[in-house]
């Protein structure tokens, strides 16, 4: 699939800012799911921006904002075609060892009361899929007929005969996986990206994980969708939760704000 996204954010420093250095996490790179037919990222100091890859394997830039006047818009716009591999990556290039993801952080929990069976499975694949399958039943995933809208925070409600209930943003399904595998010591990661064509409509941002496998390397998986990454998903940037794959920090801390989004798939 050739997918085609444009996107601008709006990062507005504190007021009285004297220096901010923002960090990007915008730019995917080409492997077994995906090759990248053009790419840009721009803003004002992007072109005297630090550029390297980070200790996870993503291309980073890094850029310096002297004494910044109201919102700095950030501009991404390219094109990617996607391949589906049933979400297995194998083992991407310039990548730390994967027992790095065993690495337990606040935000990737496992929720509470996970079955005994998961542990010591011999089997991996049936033991990642029965954990994103617990991960759906716990935060509910089921799809629910009548009308649907997302809300601000990026949940999505969804009606049925007058009632209704909130299901949690994307990232909550990926930390809780995360968390899950490394609860039986399998690494796991946070996946950030662009997902197209979803069955509301286009999406900016998108979040799933990745768990490793000692035969296949590593497999996505997204609880939320209840499926392993397929040529809708974009793959951005990754880290042991979604504080160190954010695509874009700032210090001092910001605000930002989506003011313009499309993701086309073709």
């Amino acid at each position: 699939m050739r997918i085609s996204i444009r996107q601008q954010l709006s990062v507005t420093p504190p007021p009285g800012t004297a220096n901010a250095v923002l960090q990007l996490l915008l730019t995917p790179q080409s492997g077994r799911s995906q090759q990248i037919e053009s790419w840009g990222v721009d803003m004002a100091g992007i072109a005297e921006a630090g550029h390297f890859t980070d200790a996870f394997g993503n291309e980073t830039h890094l850029v310096n904002q002297t004494r910044p006047d109201g919102p700095l818009v950030v501009t991404i716009e390219g094109v990617v075609r996607t391949t589906d591999t049933h979400g297995v990556l194998g083992w991407p290039a310039r990548e730390p060892v994967p027992a790095l993801y065993r690495r337990v952080t606040s935000l990737a929990k496992a929720p509470a009361g996970m079955p005994a069976k998961f542990r010591g499975g011999k089997n991996r694949l049936d033991t990642l899929h029965g954990l994103m399958g617990w991960v759906g039943e716990v935060l509910g995933t089921e799809q629910l007929k009548g009308q649907s809208q997302m809300a601000a925070d990026g949940s999505q409600q969804q009606s049925q005969g007058g009632g209704s209930r909130v299901l949690p943003p994307a990232g909550d399904y990926a930390h809780a996986f995360i968390g899950a595998c490394r609860a039986v010591d399998i690494p796991a990661r946070y996946v950030t990206g662009y997902l197209a064509g979803a069955e509301d409509g286009p999406t900016a941002f998108h979040a799933w994980a990745e768990a490793h496998d000692d035969r296949l390397g590593w497999i996505g998986f997204d609880p939320r969708l209840q499926l392993c990454p397929t040529d809708r998903h974009v793959r951005l940037a990754v880290g042991l939760d979604a504080l160190g794959a954010r695509p874009i920090r700032m210090v001092p801390a910001e605000e930002v704000t989506e003011i313009d989004i499309r993701v086309e798939a073709a």
